[in-house]
Order: C-alpha cells, then structure tokens, then sequence
C-alpha cells in the first residue's frame, strides 16, 4: 500500500438478514486497518457515521443465532439514506465494504458508490450482481467448465424435481447468503414448505441436487489462489448457527486433501472469480464427493471478516495476517480507480 496513511470509511450494517454479520466484519476490519496506520471512520448504512460511544455500542452486540427477524429489518430500513447524507463520506479516500447480503453485496451500493466518484473495496457492479444471482452465477460456471451440482428453478412440477434432481436436495432463495432461508429437502412432502420458506427471502427460489461430502472452501487476492480449507461438519450443511457461533464447528486450513485436489480447488477458485468478473478478493465454496470429484456451490464477493472467517484463515494459512489483508484489499481498490 501508499507509504502515507489513508482515510477510510469502513461500511457497515445494512437491512439484509446478514447485517449482525456485517457489523462482527466491520468491528474488526476498523482494528485491523487503525494497527495499520490509518485514520478510520465507522459509518452503518442507517446511520452514517458513528461517534465513538454509537461505535462501541453497537460493535459490541456480536452475531445472534438466528438472523434478524423481519420486524427489526424493517426499523433499520426506516432509516435508509443516512449514508449518503454524510457529508464526511466524500472526504475519504476509499470505501471498505464490510456488507454481507441484499443491496451491500448485489452491486446495487457499488452503483451508487461508483456514481459517487468513491473508490471502495471489491468487486463492480456487474461482477456483484452475478454472483448474488445463483441462476446465473451458474449458468456461467458451466459455460466455463466449472462443475456445479444441477439444479432447477421453481417453481417445478414436483414429480419432474424428483426424476431430475433425486432425494435430498437443496431448496434456497436464488440472492441470499449465510444459508438464510435454506433447507435440505428429503421428501416430496418436504418440497412446498421448503419453496415457501425460502421464498420469504427473495422472489426466487432455486431447487438444487444435493452433493453429499466434504466442506471446501477457497479464497482468492488479486487474481491468485490462497489456501484451500475444510469446515468439518456434524451435519448436512453449515448453516447460519453453524458459521457464526463461536466453537459450532472445526475449521481446518490448510485442508487435509491431496495436492492434486488442493490444486484443483485452487484453479477452480480462480476461474469462478474470472468467470463471475470479480475484482480484488472473493471466497469460493466447494462440496468433494466420496468419488473425489470438486462441486463448486457458489462464490461470495464480500465474505466474512472477522480474523477467524474462512477468507482470513485461508490468508493466514499461505501467511498473510488479518491486518496486512485488509491492507492490500485496500490496496486493490485504489489501484482499480486509478
């Protein structure tokens, strides 16, 4: 990064299910990058910029088992707008998203930042917009030559769901993370109130084949591939209460996996970043079956930071800690600026 020290307004919070997510991120991202020298203004997307005391308040609240409930979204959204009333934020020199979900992470904020002149962290609006499309995120991989489980979008007739995609399968919204709305299906009963769950999430709704094995994941930094990890699971899925409760979960990196399927994981990482026209850093998420064969699910554009989120960790492990990573994400925003 410059030599000198940078003003960066670190953005967090938002009104998806993902915001008690967003608000751990943003909590540590300010320490890490004021260790770095910086001068460092926490803004949340309702309330603009925080003073030390709303700050500290509101940092402290850690990540609930469950997410947000509807209700209390709504409160937040009440306050939309604040952001962009801030006459601090045109001051900064850059924007480090610390968003996970809905309209921090669909391209739609980096839009309106782009529209704004300000440089921020991740990737553009187009490359956002089509990873947090599942449909067509996939579409994509397989036009690449990336392997991802078949799927469907509702709605289907329930009979050809099950001759095309068999028992069990995953039925999620098609633009959320952290498994929001998520269940997997082991039944034809099970199908409707699964679609209807998921539903309440997003307008779309998609049914995917279920790979049974092992939790992968791999984070990629400017352009290149960083250490493969597993997240060894007690059950089907590593859903929400699972990623984010302290101790739910054993994470391992570097993943004990063969070099060829390490290398593997790697290149399809990298490939799905370049397929999907990410910038700057991204985090790919596999399934390795009992044949040994990679199945990419998906990839998130603003993963977790926290120090121990699975893009951290995958950075420590090639070497690079949490402070000098969020370090040179900044680093990449201004250089896609110019």
């Amino acid at each position: 990064m410059t030599s000198q020290p940078l003003k960066i307004a670190v953005l967090m919070g938002g009104t998806s299910e993902e915001r008690d997510v967003s608000l751990a991120s943003g909590a540590q991202v300010l320490t890490a990058l004021r260790s770095r020298g910086h001068e460092v203004l926490a803004f949340e997307t309702s309330q603009g910029l925080l003073s030390s005391e709303q700050e500290a308040l509101l940092l402290a609240s850690g990540v609930a088992p469950l997410p947000p409930d509807t209700d209390s979204l709504a409160l937040v959204r009440q306050g939309g707008g604040a952001l962009f009333r801030a006459g601090d934020l045109a001051e900064v020199d850059l924007v480090f998203l610390a968003l996970h979900g809905g309209s921090g992470e669909d391209g739609t904020l980096q839009t309106m930042l782009e529209m704004a002149g300000l440089a921020y962290t991740g990737s553009g609006p187009l490359g956002s917009g089509l990873a947090m499309d599942k449909d067509i995120a996939k579409r994509l991989f397989l036009a690449a030559g990336i392997p991802t489980p078949e799927w469907r979008m509702a709605p289907q007739d329930p009979a050809a769901v099950g001759d095309a995609l068999g028992y069990p399968l995953v039925v999620k919204p098609n633009a959320q993370g952290s498994t929001v709305g998520l269940t997997v299906v082991r039944s034809r009963a099970e199908l409707a109130p699964a679609i209807d769950k998921a539903a309440q999430y997003g307008r779309e709704v998609m049914l995917e084949r279920y790979v049974a094995g092992r939790e992968l994941t791999v984070g990629v930094l400017d352009g290149q591939p960083l250490a493969v990890g597993e997240i060894l699971l007690g059950g089907e899925v590593f859903d929400y209460r699972l990623k984010y409760q302290a101790g739910a979960v054993r994470e391992v990196f570097p993943a004990d996996v063969s070099p060829a399927i390490a290398a593997e994981a790697q290149r399809l990482a990298v490939l799905a970043h370049a397929a999907l026209k990410l910038d700057g850093y991204s985090r790919t998420d596999f399934r390795l079956d009992e044949q040994g064969r990679l199945w990419v699910l998906e990839v998130n554009t603003l993963p977790g930071m926290t120090a121990t989120s699975l893009l951290p960790q995958s950075a420590a492990a090639v070497g690079i800690s949490f402070p000098e990573l969020c370090d040179r994400i900044c680093r990449l925003a201004l250089l896609r600026q110019g």
